[in-house]
């Protein structure tokens, strides 16, 4: 059947006034190319120049630029085809306004399918609709659909068609884009409650997209008519499979949803593991993303954080505590060197003053009286290394400025080649006779 229509309108090609729209047609296409390469620049510009303007609208925008050339051809060729009805017979005008209908068709899914943010399931959607509209414009769904059919292989008691191939993929390809859209609309509903803890927010994400995207798979997979019971003894000898072969993965999975649901680690906290000192920046399903100051981003897996010893800095309250060591000669009063130190400190502009700081006597050294000074900070993701070294470089201008040393060792050499033969003189001089 289809290769009938096909000879036939190959045929009807030869036909003059066929011959004549197909030569409208592509005239049309490279007027359409060659206006959208005079246009498209000042439009680019005109573009670049709205620079208050929203997102939203600057995305639109930006669509039009891409498919500039497609909205030119379709409205050309429309004014060709209303120009051809008013002053010829509408036989001479079917193939243009076959062509101007599929022009738009395909033109309306282009834009409606840029609602898809996955790239392959907005393609994979993108040319099933290209290919159905097309069909279904050419008046031959019908008979594709049995051509398609009549390529099948029977599985036991299930019939496999190119037919149902395809369906299933238009079918899962819409399903999963709809889930898509529904999970990333509802995650950002969820991110913006303030009212959720950051853990849980993450928890609630998690679910919603395993939920939405296995109602997806399922009913998809019902709607092509799939018995998924017959498949229960396989699919079970497949999963213990799986099972044994991602055992770090599973691990990792429930290791994450324990530290969701324990709230031990969350968004946002400095955490010190091992080498690794940083703020978590994400949780995910099998690992944590966590970022140094050096800007390195360490995605450590679900089950070091649960198995492994974590600092976590932020657990109960941002309050972090820290410690630096100095020694003053024994020249110098110790209690105008404590006063000075806690004044120093309380001058830098992170240290709390709500927490004051203190400092202590810790030892009579060699060459030093060994003090500790501590104090408080609340944002140990600004850095602990440089919170210290201002700290350090307060100290060092207040001991400056009172007189205040601070000991270093000090060691004289003395060659014993150089002292022999003085006292081997003196020796022989002291000697009788």
């Amino acid at each position: 059947m289809l290769l009938s229509e096909g000879q036939a309108f190959a045929e009807s090609l030869l036909r003059p006034w066929v011959a004549y729209q197909v030569l409208i047609i592509l005239g049309v296409f490279v007027a359409a190319h060659l206006l959208r390469r005079w246009i498209g620049p000042p439009v680019r510009t005109w573009m670049a120049s709205r620079e208050n303007w929203p997102k939203w609208r600057m995305r639109v925008l930006v669509v039009i630029h891409q498919r500039l050339r497609a909205i030119i051809f379709v409205l050309l060729i429309w004014a060709v085809v209303l120009a051809m009805r008013e002053f010829t017979w509408p036989s001479r005008s079917y193939l243009l306004s076959l062509v101007a209908t599929l022009a738009s068709a395909w033109l309306l899914v282009a834009f409606a399918t840029r609602l898809i943010r996955s790239v392959f399931l907005r393609r994979m959607v993108r040319y099933g609709a290209w290919v159905y509209v097309t069909l279904y414009v050419l008046g031959i769904v019908d008979e594709t659909a049995e051509l398609l059919d009549a390529a099948a292989i029977n599985i036991g008691f299930m019939h496999l068609s190119l037919l149902l191939v395809v369906q299933g993929f238009v079918i899962l390809g819409c399903l999963l884009a709809a889930a898509r859209f529904i999970t990333v609309s509802t995650s950002a509903r969820i991110q913006s409650n303030e009212d959720i803890s950051p853990s849980m927010r993450v928890l609630i994400v998690k679910v919603v997209q395993v939920v939405f995207y296995a109602i997806a798979f399922f009913v998809g997979v019902r709607a092509l008519g799939i018995d998924l019971t017959g498949l229960a003894v396989l699919s079970g000898a497949i999963g213990v499979g799986i099972g044994f072969g991602l055992q770090k993965v599973v691990s990792n999975l429930v290791s994450g949803v324990i530290i969701l649901l324990d709230k031990s680690i969350k968004p946002g906290d400095v955490i010190s593991l091992g080498e690794t000192f940083g703020w978590i920046q994400t949780l995910g399903a099998r690992y944590a993303s966590v970022v140094t100051r050096d800007g390195k981003e360490y995605l450590i897996p679900n089950e070091d954080l649960i198995t492994g010893q974590v600092v976590n800095w932020s657990h109960t309250n941002n309050f972090v505590r820290l410690d630096i060591y100095f020694g003053t000669s024994y020249g110098c009063d110790p209690h105008q060197v404590r006063k000075l130190s806690i004044a120093a400190a309380q001058g830098v502009e992170r240290v709390l003053s709500s927490r004051p700081p203190v400092c202590h006597i810790v030892g009579f050294g060699d060459s030093s009286v060994d003090y500790i000074l501590r104090f408080w900070i609340t944002d140990p993701t600004g850095g602990l290394t440089n919170i210290r070294g201002n700290v350090y470089l307060a100290l060092w201008d207040a001991f400056k400025e009172h007189n205040i040393s601070i000991p270093f060792p000090q060691r004289e050499v003395r060659l014993l080649g150089e002292d022999q033969p003085s006292d081997m003189s003196d020796a022989s001089s002291k000697s009788p006779g």
